[in-house]
Formats: structure tokens, C-alpha cells, sequence
């Protein structure tokens, strides 16, 4: 019996898709902050229902995957999911990622690139500076309180969470696997985009200025557009509604083009 492209992503485990559509329309792989999961996207993804079908990515060890061990480099963790991860690329796809799931997006273009399979329409850049602007950073050499002042500071974390030791004792693991990794990620020079990026950033966010972000139009040979929102790191979520018509906007315009 012949298996389905909604079987094989039903049945990922680096995929969720919570809001099913078929009708065609373009996907948008959205790609998690540190110490975050699919989840962060339910919402997002029910905004952009059905026209965009939103595929939010499982990073190993959280939630149903928290018996694996988190990726300590973006490197290891953008080869895993490009080499894991293929029943999504049967139609016309995007990339979205929040912090350093911008950097994991980038990166598993780059090896998609290489492969010589399809490309992404777009990379959609929310909430993190451009590969190139490097900042020092030592959130992975905290204590567990320095760690959870880190994600206080940053907001976008319930805080009942964050004061119920339990959950708190399942997060921090793959939390500090992920600040490890883009704290310790260095870009590779050379590579260029052949898809326009969207760079999405907040007025008031700590850790990207607007020439940080701009600089995205770097990294890519087919346009870079700056779009800011007014918040804070986690814009994303405080201007939901706003990101997800940016996103509608720009999803027509390239198919437009």
C-alpha cells in the first residue's frame, strides 16, 4: 500500500502539523527559539489556516522527544533535520524561524542548496541579528538560576512554568543545549540565499538592533525587506495577528513574482 505525503509528515517526528489544510498552498516550516518547541507555533499556525499549511518543528529533547538528546551545535542540528526530514518538500515551501531558529533555517538552506532539491520561496527572519554580526555569549555557562533569569529577562515564557520545579527540571536541559549552540555558532562565509528574505524584528528587542537585522540583505542575491514591530523579543507573539498578515503579504508577492 502506497504511502501519502500527509502520512509521511503525520508521522515525523521533526514535524507537527497541527492544522492540516489541502489545498495546495504554500508551507511555512517555522523553526523554534532556544529552548522552545512546536508548539510555540499552534497559535500562528491556526492565523494562517488554511491558506498556509504551518509545519512547526520538533527539536529533540522537549516534549515527545525529550528522551533524545538535545543538538549541542546549530551544525549538528541543521544536518539532522535536512538529512530526517523530507515529506514536506512536495510543494512550494517557506521558512520561518524566531531567534535561533533564524539561524537553523538559514542553515539547513545551505544544505538544501547542496543537495540541488527544492529551494525555499522565502526565509522569513524573526527576531534575530543576520549570521554575519557575531555577539559574544555565555547563557549556557549559567547556573540554572542564571539560566531562568536569562529567559525572565526575554519574556515570551509562561511564568507559572518557570516556578513549578518540575517543569523547570525537564526544560533546562535542552534549553542550555540550545544556547549552546548559537552562542558557539560561527557562520561559513561564502554562501548566499537565492530566495528573498523577510527580516521581522521588535523596536525594543535586546540582542538585535535594526542594523543587525538589516544586515540580513547580505545573505541573500534575491532582496531583503525590514519589517519592525513594536515589543520586545517576543514580538512574535505580542503582534501575532500582525506577523501573520506580513507573512500572507509576502507569501502572495512571491508567488506573484
Amino acid at each position: 500500500m502506497s504511502t501519502s505525503a500527509a502520512d509521511v509528515l503525520d508521522h515525523d517526528p521533526w514535524v507537527r502539523r497541527y492544522h492540516p489544510s489541502d489545498r495546495g498552498g504554500p508551507r511555512l516550516v517555522c523553526f523554534p527559539h532556544a529552548g522552545g518547541s512546536a508548539t510555540a507555533f499552534h497559535k500562528l499556525s491556526a492565523l494562517l489556516a488554511p491558506g498556509v499549511e504551518v509545519l512547526a518543528v520538533q527539536y529533540p529533547g522537549r516534549q515527545d522527544r525529550r528522551g533524545e538528546p538535545g543538538a549541542e551545535s546549530i551544525d549538528e542540528l541543521a544536518a539532522a533535520f535536512t538529512g530526517a526530514s523530507t515529506g514536506w518538500r512536495d510543494r512550494p515551501y517557506a521558512f520561518f524561524g524566531h531567534s535561533m531558529g533564524a539561524v537553523v533555517a538559514y542553515e539547513v538552506a545551505r544544505r538544501l542548496s547542496k543537495d540541488g532539491g527544492p529551494q525555499p520561496v522565502r526565509l522569513f527572519a524573526s527576531g534575530r541579528r543576520a549570521p554575519s554580526r557575531f555577539r559574544p555569549g555565555t547563557v549556557h555557562l549559567r547556573d540554572d538560576a542564571g539560566v531562568l533569569d536569562e529567559l525572565r529577562m526575554l519574556g515570551g515564557t509562561d511564568e507559572r512554568m518557570l516556578a513549578d520545579p518540575e517543569i523547570v527540571q525537564m526544560a533546562l536541559g535542552p534549553t542550555r543545549s540550545d544556547y549552546k549552540a548559537i552562542e558557539t555558532y560561527r557562520e561559513e562565509p561564502g554562501f548566499a540565499l537565492s530566495c528573498p528574505v523577510t527580516v521581522l524584528t521588535g523596536t525594543d528587542d535586546p540582542h538585535t538592533t535594526l542594523d543587525e537585522a538589516a544586515a540580513w540583505a547580505d545573505h541573500t542575491e534575491a532582496g531583503c525587506d525590514l519589517l519592525t514591530f513594536r515589543g520586545g523579543h517576543f514580538f512574535v507573539d505580542e503582534r501575532r495577528a500582525e506577523v501573520a498578515e506580513a507573512i500572507r503579504t509576502a507569501l502572495r508577492e512571491t508567488a506573484a513574482g
